[in-house]
C-alpha cells in the first residue's frame, strides 16, 4: 500500500513502464516524471529518425503524463537529460526549446554510456502547480 499522500500517475497515452517504477508520482503538490524514452506508445517502438525525432516523441510522452495529472509542460520546474552522445547537444537543444517557450525549467544534462532499448535521449521531469 502507498504511504499517504502518495498517488500513482499512469496514461496509455505514453508507454507503459519497462520495469517495476511508475510512470510519475504525485506527493502533494509535486509531480515526479520518471524518465521517458522515444517510444510510441501506439507502436511500442523507439520513434524512427534520429535524436530530433526521438526528444519529440519523449517531450510528448511527457506531455501525456503530465496531462493525466491535469499539468502542463508550463508545470515543469526541473528536468534531467541523459542523451548518448553530446555531438547531439545542438539538435537537441533546438527541439528541447520548442516545447518549453516560456520560462523553461532549470536543468541537468549528462551523457550516458547506454539507455534502455539503445535509445539516444530520456528525459525525467519534476512539475508542480
Amino acid at each position: 500500500m502507498a504511504p499517504a499522500g502518495k498517488e500513482v500517475i499512469a496514461t496509455k497515452g505514453a508507454p507503459e513502464a519497462i520495469g517495476p517504477y511508475s510512470q510519475a508520482i504525485k506527493a502533494g503538490q509535486a509531480l515526479y516524471l520518471s524518465g521517458q524514452l522515444g517510444i510510441d506508445p501506439k507502436t511500442g517502438q523507439l520513434a524512427g529518425g534520429g535524436i530530433e525525432e526521438q526528444a519529440r516523441q519523449v517531450l510528448d510522452n511527457l506531455k501525456a503524463v503530465l496531462a493525466a495529472n491535469g499539468m502542463t509542460l508550463d508545470d515543469v520546474v526541473a528536468t534531467t537529460v541523459y542523451v548518448k552522445d553530446l555531438n547531439d547537444f545542438a539538435r537537441l537543444n533546438t527541439v528541447y526549446a520548442s516545447y518549453f517557450q516560456h520560462k523553461p525549467p532549470a536543468r541537468a544534462t549528462v551523457q550516458v554510456a547506454r539507455l534502455p532499448k539503445d535509445a539516444l535521449v530520456e528525459i525525467s521531469a519534476t512539475a508542480t502547480k
